[in-house]
């Protein structure tokens, strides 16, 4: 396995189309489509003139000639462009992977550095983490990421100390090599339901030098729809649980991460809007799960949640039989 993405040999094309800055921000919650896709496309999007700040492009940049259906489902989350009269050209011999990077900008969240191309010049006094976009979610641009990010480094700066870390949606792995980095001696499992975000992270952990294994100080790396896995079951409970994914699953896994969570624990969400915020705590509050902290970061807020313990000696320890945690057709940024 290489350390980072290769050069793709394939046809490479790219569908670029108008959208306004509300559909280029809630890209994200309307992704199940594309993810069925194989392989999915990678999506960006930029603002080409900052005079008309409503005007965004969306590009989608596709291995081999996109079917109709695969173009049909890029315009579905922009309804704006109902109208217009999508671009779709061949590109170059070259890596499309590489050209999809150039136009993301390097992200500072705390004492994190992330940066996707390795010519970047790195800031002294940050742990800087190279995550090339590709075929999985979560490069740090996304204000879910950041904010995830700026949530560990506050509560490392709170002094929490973690043993058993758990990652759920991993996507690029970024946030489970934060969370390593700041507790070098646990435990630490990631988890995603797709087998190619699985394969990212383990190159992106090799670029970054983060070990992979069971031991303490190393990763674990499972395929699994939420928290149904028998190697996540058997390590709970865990003192810190991440999910950032999408308000939707989140709701759904209420059950399953909370069974997961030791008592008096640290669960931290993202991936939902404010306006979801609610709805995603009312699910949780059902569970003894409790808001403790949140990072408002635009329309994209970061919730840190703590379990209630529980007096008396007949407590849950493990998943409830029916619900395993399963939540298809998810990942995270």
């Amino acid at each position: 396995m290489t350390n980072t993405p290769g050069p793709r040999t394939t046809e490479s094309w790219k569908l670029t189309l108008p959208c306004t800055r509300e559909e280029a921000e809630a890209l994200t919650l309307d992704m199940e489509p594309l993810i069925q896709l194989d392989p999915p496309p990678v999506l960006m999007t930029s603002e080409p003139d900052e005079s008309r700040p409503a005007q965004w492009l969306l590009e989608a940049y596709f291995e081999g000639r996109p079917s109709k259906e695969a173009i049909e489902a890029v315009g579905a989350l922009a309804p704006s462009a109902a109208n217009a009269q999508p671009t779709l050209e061949k590109l170059p011999d070259e890596d499309w992977v590489t050209l999809s990077q150039q136009g993301l900008e390097p992200v500072t969240a705390g004492r994190f550095f992330v940066h996707n191309m390795p010519d970047d010049p790195l800031p002294p006094g940050k742990k800087a983490f190279l995550i090339r976009a590709g075929q999985a979610f979560g490069t740090g641009q996304h204000e879910t990421t950041e904010g995830c990010l700026l949530m560990l480094d506050r509560l490392k700066r709170l002094g929490e100390r973690h043993e058993n870390i758990c990652d759920i949606g991993t996507g690029t792995g970024i946030l489970a090599f934060a969370a390593m980095h700041l507790w070098p001696r646990a435990y630490a499992t990631a988890s995603d339901i797709d087998p190619v975000a699985v394969a990212v992270t383990a190159e992106n952990a090799a670029a970054n030098a983060v070990l992979l294994g069971r031991t303490p100080g190393r990763l674990t790396l499972v395929a699994a729809a939420g928290a149904d896995h028998p190697t996540i079951d058997r390590r709970a409970p865990y003192d810190l649980v991440i999910a950032n994914i999408l308000a939707g699953p989140l709701i759904e896994l209420a059950p399953a991460l909370s069974a997961i969570l030791a008592e008096g624990s640290t669960l931290i969400l993202a991936g939902l809007l404010q306006s979801q915020a609610e709805a995603v705590l009312s699910a949780y509050r059902k569970q003894g799960v409790r808001l403790a902290d949140r990072i408002d970061n635009g329309q994209w807020p970061t919730l840190r949640l703590r379990k209630r313990p529980v007096i008396g000696w007949k407590r849950p320890r493990r998943l409830i039989q029916g619900q395993n945690g399963e939540a298809p057709g998810f990942g995270s940024w």
